[in-house]
């Protein structure tokens, strides 16, 4: 009996350790979502005062968006790099993949994973910035990759979607294929886990559900238009936009549409879920705040330009990043403006947030990071 009580604890253990390496934390942002259900949610209660501490100089504009974990910031550009970038603003290091980075990386257990637009994912030591491996697939690869553990509980495996029309699956350690899972057009965004499966949307127009261990697919739901955007998930139910500018919640445990928003612009981005919203930015240039039960626009806030990043849920506030670029708070409940600050070059990138800094990147090539201000707003 003592003996299965101790195998019991080891597991719990191990469950825990899992946990504390791998989950999003105040400390650390460690994907292009904060986790792999792709949330877009933090605990950090955002200050409604800020100011620009740093800012660094990259080659070129960039889409990758950063991550932060460990004291550093890791970000792809259009150059060729991954940086690595201290909080304090400064070089680690860069590594030169040798093609355009506009997928943003994933920090894993002192490594960070990334796709470029050769095609070609690439494992970085977080530390020294040598490479680990390198898996070659056929077309570009856009979307941000993730993370699962295999049925055995152990094994991490890296899920990244392909122009290639599939779905890779390689081990976290040496890079070697686990399976792929073939679509019928591109996939362009990042794939959700959950529960065991991998959740994609595609641009055939279909989101897939697919078994994580076998890569054989459950099936699909026939969405009807592109799905360029990477879907959230919360329990069962699945949130995102597609091409035609139509936003679901469709439960995918039993292969029905919940709800469905439409009217808006053409959905690249993807959503963040709080507790009792669903936010969305638009193409249209507009922001949505839907209520996550039924789906009914709660409030829009509109920007000045077309916005193609992600936003960001902390606290009871919503960060997000437009093309007209400027970087906008705003008020969770009512959608009403706390702050705008004018980078004056366009933002492609969602905003990684911790607990005591805020860094987004535009198209003038700069990194930005953003700390506390003590006594007056952004302007």
């Amino acid at each position: 009996m003592r003996l299965i009580y101790k195998y019991i604890i080891a597991f719990f253990i191990i469950v825990l350790l899992n946990t504390v390496v791998y989950s999003q934390s105040k400390s650390c942002w460690p994907s292009f979502r904060g986790n792999s259900s792709l949330t877009g949610k933090t605990k950090v209660q955002i200050q409604s005062l800020f100011k620009l501490i740093w800012k660094f100089k990259t080659g070129e504009g960039t889409k990758s968006s950063p991550v932060i974990c460990n004291g550093n910031v890791y970000i792809g550009n259009n150059d060729g790099y991954l940086y690595s970038i201290s909080k304090k603003g400064t070089l680690n290091w860069k590594f030169n993949a040798e093609s355009s980075i506009e997928a943003a990386p994933l920090y894993l257990d002192n490594t960070v994973y990334f796709g470029t637009l050769e095609g070609d994912l690439f494992a970085i030591d977080a530390t020294s910035g040598k490479q680990v491996w390198k898996y070659k697939t056929e077309g570009q690869i856009s979307g941000a990759s993730n993370w699962a553990l295999g049925s055995d509980g152990k094994t991490i495996r890296i899920l990244t979607g392909s122009y290639d029309f599939n779905l890779h699956c390689v081990d976290a350690k040496t890079g070697k294929k686990l399976w792929k899972c073939a679509t019928d057009n591109f996939i362009n965004g990042s794939p959700t886990v959950n529960s065991g499966r991998a959740v994609f949307g595609g641009c055939d127009g279909f989101l897939h559900i697919v078994d994580i261990s076998s890569g054989k697919e459950f099936y699909k739901i026939d969405i009807g238009n592109y799905i360029a955007s990477s879907p959230a998930i919360e329990n069962d139910n699945a949130y995102f936009g597609n091409y035609d500018g139509e936003f679901y919640c469709v439960d995918i445990k039993i292969k029905k549409t919940i709800w469905k928003f439409t009217g808006a612009g053409t959905f690249l981005a993807s959503p963040s879920i709080s507790e009792n919203f669903i936010v969305i930015t638009s193409q249209d240039k507009n922001v949505y705040c839907l209520n996550k039960n039924d789906g009914q626009l709660i409030w829009k806030f509109k920007t000045l330009q077309k916005i193609e990043s992600s936003p960001v849920v902390a606290g009871d506030k919503v960060l997000i990043t437009s093309g007209d670029g400027r970087i906008y708070l705003l008020d969770l409940k009512t959608g009403i403006k706390i702050f705008a600050y004018d980078l004056g070059s366009p933002i492609y990138s969602t905003p990684a947030v911790i607990g005591d800094l805020i860094v987004v990147a535009a198209n003038d090539g700069n990194v930005y990071g953003f700390g506390k201000k003590q006594k007056s707003g952004l302007e």
